[in-house]
C-alpha cells in the first residue's frame, strides 16, 4: 500500500462513463493532506466509445456531473436537450396519460441549486466527461488493453493483459459493465449476466417537413414514452437543434443473436424496422410510423441483468456500477452509477484521511453499508419496468394504462426525494 507521502496507485478497468466519472470523483474527494491518487484507466476498446442511444440524466445525475466538472463541459458544447418531464402516452389513442416531472415547485428544477433533466446521447455525454478528465494530470486513459488475469495479495493487485504486459496497483476498481472481467475473473466468477428477455432497438430519425417547410409537429415537448401492447416506444429530442429524434423501442424479444449488441445492416436492418412497425402498428399519431420508417443506424441492444445482491468486493478490488448490480432500465440508472462513484470516492478519501493503519477493505465495507439498501430498492423497482414492457393483450394493455399513471402519482414524492438528494454532502457514518 502507498506510503503516507506517496500517491495511492489506483487502476480502473473500464473507460466508459462509470470509470471516467469514478476517476473524477476519486480525484475530487481525495484529502488535501495527501497527494492526488495516481489513476490509470484501461479500456478494452481501441478508443473511447460507447454504444447506446440517448439517456435521460436526472437532476441528481446532473448535480453530480456539475460537482465533478463534467456538466460545465457538456453545457459549453451545447450537448443535449433540457427535459422538464418525460410524458406518457397511449399509443392507440394518442392521449397523454401522465408524466414524470423534473420541473419542481417553481418550474426551475429540483434541489438546491435546482436542476431539471437532460436528454443526451451517450456519445456526447462521454465527450463531456472526457473533456473534464483532460484537465487532471493524475488521470490517464489507455485503450486497447484486454485483461486476461487478475491477482491480488497483501501488497496489491496485479493485472495481466493479452499483449503480455503486467501492471500493478494498490487497489483495482471494476467499472467494466455487465460482462465485467473484474467480476468474472476475480470477484465472483460464478455470478454471470442473465438476459432479461427485453431488447432495445434504437436509431435516430431526421424530422420530416410539411408542405409549408415547417417540421412535422410532435406530441411531446422533449421526451415521450408511448405505451403499446407489445412494448414501449421512446421518442425524444436529444439536442437543442431539434432536427433529429431519438427512437428507442423497448420490447420483449425471447431470443437474441449476440450478448453485446449489434448494428443492424442491410436486410437485417429492414427486418428490424418491419418488426418495430408491426409491434407498434395502430398508432393514432402518424408521426410514430414516420419516425420508425426514418430511423437510421438501427442498433439492437439486449438488456442483461445480474441477480440481486452478490459480492461487490475483495480485500483490494471493488466493483462499481453495472459490474456490481446491473438491472433493467428504471429511469435513474445513470444517476445511480454516478452516485456509486462519488460515495465510493468519499469513503476512500475518508480512509486516506484517517491514515490509522486500517486495511483499505474498511473503506469498501463503509461504502457497501451505504449503498446496499438503495441498490436493492432500485433493483425491485426495475422489475416493474420489465412487466410494463412485456407483451399484453388488449385487456392487459388497458390495465397497464390504468396502473402507470397511478404508479407515477403514488411514487412521485419518493422519486423527487432521490432527485433532490446530494450524495456529496450526505452522512457517510464512517
Amino acid at each position: 500500500m502507498a506510503k503516507e507521502n506517496s500517491p495511492l496507485n489506483i487502476i480502473i478497468l473500464g473507460g466508459g462513463i462509470a470509470g471516467l466519472t469514478t476517476a473524477l470523483a476519486l480525484t475530487k474527494y481525495a484529502p488535501a493532506s495527501r497527494p492526488s491518487p495516481r489513476i490509470t484507466l484501461y479500456e478494452v476498446r481501441p478508443e473511447p466509445a460507447t454504444i447506446g442511444g440517448a439517456v435521460n440524466l436526472t437532476p441528481n445525475a446532473l448535480r453530480l456531473l456539475s460537482h465533478l466538472g463534467a456538466l460545465q463541459e457538456i453545457r459549453a458544447n451545447n450537448y443535449g436537450k433540457e427535459c422538464g418531464a418525460v410524458e406518457v402516452f397511449d399509443l392507440y389513442s394518442g392521449s397523454k396519460l401522465s408524466e414524470s416531472s423534473f420541473r419542481g415547485p417553481e418550474g426551475k428544477g429540483l434541489g438546491n441549486p435546482p436542476f431539471t433533466a437532460l436528454r443526451i446521447t451517450r456519445g456526447e455525454s462521454l465527450q463531456g466527461v472526457l473533456a473534464a478528465i483532460e484537465k487532471h494530470s493524475n488521470i490517464k486513459l489507455i485503450c486497447g488493453k484486454k485483461t486476461t488475469d487478475i491477482k491480488e495479495d497483501a501488497n496489491g493487485v496485479n493485472l495481466t493483459f493479452e499483449d503480455g504486459e503486467i501492471v500493478s496497483a494498490d487497489i483495482l476498481i471494476g467499472c467494466d459493465g455487465i460482462h465485467s472481467v473484474t467480476r468474472l475473473k476475480h470477484v465472483e466468477p460464478e455470478r454471470k449476466s442473465i438476459y432479461s428477455g427485453i431488447c432495445n432497438a434504437f436509431g435516430f430519425a431526421l424530422r420530416r417537413k410539411t408542405a409549408s417547410g415547417a417540421y412535422e409537429e410532435t406530441h411531446f415537448e422533449t421526451s415521450g414514452m408511448n405505451f403499446g401492447r407489445r412494448g414501449i416506444l421512446l421518442t425524444s429530442f436529444h439536442d437543442e437543434k431539434k432536427d433529429s429524434i431519438y427512437v428507442g423501442a423497448l420490447m420483449q424479444v425471447p431470443e437474441i443473436a449476440s450478448r453485446d449488441g449489434w448494428k443492424a445492416r442491410g436486410a437485417d436492418a429492414e427486418k428490424t424496422r418491419q418488426d418495430i412497425l408491426e409491434r407498434y402498428a395502430g398508432a393514432a399519431n402518424p408521426l410514430i410510423n414516420h419516425l420508425i420508417e426514418d430511423a437510421q443506424d438501427l442498433y439492437l441492444w439486449p438488456v442483461f441483468t445480474l441477480s440481486k445482491g452478490g459480492k461487490w468486493a475483495t480485500d483490494r478490488v471493488m466493483l462499481i456500477g453495472d459490474s456490481a448490480h446491473a438491472m433493467p432500465p428504471q429511469g435513474e440508472s445513470t444517476g445511480i452509477v454516478f452516485e456509486d462513484g462519488v460515495l465510493f470516492a468519499r469513503c476512500l478519501g475518508r480512509w486516506m484521511e484517517k491514515n490509522d493503519g486500517a486495511p483499505v477493505k474498511e473503506a469498501f465495507d463503509a461504502y457497501e453499508r451505504l449503498r446496499r439498501q438503495r441498490i436493492d430498492t432500485a433493483f425491485d423497482e426495475s422489475q416493474s419496468v420489465v412487466k410494463t414492457v412485456n407483451d399484453a393483450g388488449w385487456l392487459g394493455h388497458r390495465i397497464k394504462l390504468t396502473i402507470v399513471p397511478w404508479y407515477l402519482w403514488w411514487t412521485r414524492s419518493y422519486r423527487e426525494a432521490h432527485f433532490i438528494e446530494d450524495v456529496t454532502t450526505s452522512d457517510l457514518n464512517y
